[in-house]
């Protein structure tokens, strides 16, 4: 069963743009079909290309008339206004009016693919629009294709589909979040920075609000049934079917009733159950009497503190959020929602940036221990090859780690992480049955719980990334691509049980490079910022450096190729070093809000 929820509100649409020669009298008459011709072929394209987080298909929008003049941009303005468009694309195959046909809108994405003809000069109106953008302070991404197409040829060429596609994803994560709440469950997580919220930073990169509802909220909901119980019933029985209680690695001394685990387990699904309601608010509460709750925070993410105020004395969060950020639950197959544990906003937001790009669901690790070589060989006489060869990364968290990151989905054949709507009913359980639930170690987590338990499966391209703050420089973003390793059964035990043995691992081999940061695996490691990082499947750090340059945010280490940076037209004009550019590009528009 697939859910088609759309629990996020309103999804933004695409405005397209067709600007055209104002000259009457023979030259615009005779460009009028080709330009509205132009503007459907790339709202075909998208739309039949790109899915909205909830499966459905990306809208766009098309001006009701060619725009030649003030007047008429003004009018596809009020239309955009009108019907929800959170970016544009201008489209021309001519020369037309620059100031007088682009996008003003100062927040709102936007790019302009000029034809490469050689009858009319669209690639002319590009770059004359493009020097108008930087010239008023209005950042767009400039597209023009490679190759000179004849002007009778409808194709959209491969390298335009390219950064057409790579712009609209980036454009519609900007729309999405615009306007959109964090919520924090709780405070500040054991002196994690990440979960001291920078409202600065969500309000103006973000556009975003912050929300806030102390961890007694949940207490008073689980106290008070503030919650559906025909859905908890359910919610229940399906845990007890689906989710086997794994090893309790506690010492005997210490282990609890099976009443008391018995109701632990309750606890967990009901936090489930209340962090959701939190997030974006139940229906079902109004008719039960609860109102107010029935209304949510309208939360595109959240974290929940957990430690040390509610996991001392309270079941901890752990089962809360692995279910929550996973593509499947009771209710079937379904978009995974974003929770951050201990709260790390700025881990939750990667993740956030990662799904919107994506549509699939993100792990939220810790990133713990850089295994080298030798020290696999001292500790178990295995020697590392492949693209295991330089190290990995052991990448472990007990609380957000989604039971996508299984590995249990596949795509021709292999380990992969997809959109819910690629799901199916036998790999949502295969990613179930690969997974169990140790009791917590109560050392760590005095009141239990659960913890989500397995090994990702290798050869898994995947990208982690992470926001961090820097006092005096704002937010910056590290980026670095690479791959999940599979270990045999005895060296990841092993190595898995040097640490804590009920959390679920991902070993993780970065791709490196000739740069300071990706010259060897221990230097990722070194030069990570945080204790966190969140990650999914594909190779899209790209993808995460368009989004960032729409944000104004630098970034500051990632190892994508330079041919697949897609930025501003304007960050040529900071310096022939990109990413001292992009520093210079960010600081001088600052952010978008």
């Amino acid at each position: 069963m697939k859910n088609n929820h759309n629990h996020l509100g309103a999804i933004p649409k695409v405005g397209i743009r067709p600007v055209i020669d104002a000259r009457l009298g023979g030259i615009r008459e005779s460009l009028e079909q080709t330009t509205m011709a132009m503007a459907q072929r790339v709202a075909d394209f998208l739309s039949a290309n790109l899915k909205n987080y909830n499966g459905t298909n990306v809208e766009c929008v098309i001006a009701d008339t060619t725009i030649g003049r003030v007047p008429e941009a003004q009018k596809c303005e009020e239309k955009f206004l009108r019907e929800g468009v959170g970016l544009s694309i201008t489209v021309t195959s001519c020369w037309c009016y620059g100031t007088e046909t682009i996008d003003m809108n100062p927040t709102r994405p936007k790019a302009i693919w000029g034809f490469n003809g050689t009858e009319r000069p669209g690639a002319v109106y590009l770059a004359a629009a493009l020097a108008g953008h930087a010239q008023k302070g209005v950042p767009a991404f400039s597209i023009y294709g490679k190759e000179v197409q004849d002007s009778d040829d409808e194709n959209i060429p491969e390298d335009v589909q390219k950064l057409l596609l790579k712009f609209t994803k980036a454009g519609l994560a900007v729309a999405m979040m615009n306007g959109k709440s964090y919520l924090s469950i709780g405070s500040v997580s054991m002196g994690i920075a990440g979960s001291i919220i920078s409202e600065d930073f969500f309000q103006n990169y973000l556009g975003m609000r912050n929300e806030y509802v102390d961890m007694s909220e949940v207490n008073r909901r689980l106290q008070h049934n503030i919650f559906d119980p025909e859905e908890f019933k359910k919610a229940l029985k399906w845990t007890k079917e689906h989710c086997e209680e794994g090893k309790n690695y506690n010492a005997k001394d210490l282990q609890k009733s099976r009443e008391r685990m018995d109701e632990e387990w309750e606890t967990v699904v009901k936090m489930t159950l209340i962090s959701r309601d939190l997030m974006i608010g139940n229906p079902k509460l109004a008719a039960l009497g609860f109102g107010e709750e029935a209304l949510g925070h309208g939360a595109i993410a959240a974290g929940f503190q957990g430690q040390r105020q509610w996991n001392d004395y309270m079941p901890n969060g752990d089962f809360m959020e692995a279910i929550l950020n996973s593509s499947f639950d009771w209710s079937g197959i379904r978009p995974p929602y974003m929770m951050a544990t201990e709260n790390d906003s700025l881990n939750g937001i990667s993740m956030l940036f990662g799904y919107l790009l994506t549509n699939q669901a993100q792990m939220f690790s810790d990133v713990r221990t850089f295994w080298s070589p030798t020290s696999i060989e001292r500790v178990t006489g295995h020697k590392l090859q492949g693209k295991a060869a330089n190290g990995i990364i052991h990448l472990i968290n007990s609380g957000s780690s989604t039971l996508d990151g299984t590995g249990q989905q596949e795509k021709n054949g292999k380990p992969a992480m997809k959109p819910y709507w690629e799901i199916s009913e036998q790999e949502a359980e295969k990613c179930l049955e690969a997974t169990d639930w140790p009791p917590a170690m109560y050392e760590y987590f005095g009141g239990g719980g659960y913890s989500s338990h397995f090994v990702t499966k290798g050869e898994m391209p995947v990208t982690m990334c992470r926001i961090n703050v820097v006092k005096g420089l704002g937010p910056v973003m590290q980026i670095v691509e690479g791959w999940t390793v599979a270990l045999p059964e005895e060296v990841h035990k092993t190595l898995d049980e040097r640490t804590n043995p009920t959390w679920p691992t991902t070993w993780f081999a970065p791709k490196l490079n000739n740069d300071q940061a990706f010259k060897d695996v221990y230097s990722v490691m070194n030069n990570w910022g945080a204790n966190h990082g969140a990650f999914s499947y594909g190779h899209f750090g790209d993808e995460i450096i368009t989004l960032c340059s729409m944000l104004r945010i630098p970034v500051n280490m990632h190892n994508v190729e330079p041919e697949r940076i897609f930025r501003p037209k304007d960050w040529a004009s900071f310096g022939m070093d990109q990413e001292a550019a992009d520093y210079r590009a960010c600081e001088n528009y600052g952010p978008i809000y």
